[in-house]
């Protein structure tokens, strides 16, 4: 997804449209933004999604373990 293309206008539209509705609700908007995350990341192509995902989950794993 450029971010000069109608898809990535659209999108902004829809992510910063709902933002407001979504705001007060502390754990879904964590969800939301990583949805939103994710979609705008395999926009491209989707079998990156494993990459973000795994190395989201490696850092995840570290923190919790220096803890």
């Amino acid at each position: 997804m450029l971010f000069n293309s109608l898809v990535f206008l659209i999108f902004a539209g829809i992510f910063f449209g709902l933002w407001p509705l979504i705001k007060p609700h502390r754990n879904l908007r964590y969800l939301f933004l990583v949805v939103s995350s994710f979609i705008f990341y395999g926009w491209w192509d989707w079998r990156f999604l494993f990459l973000i995902i795994g190395s989201g989950l490696l850092d995840y794993g570290a923190g919790l373990w220096m803890v």
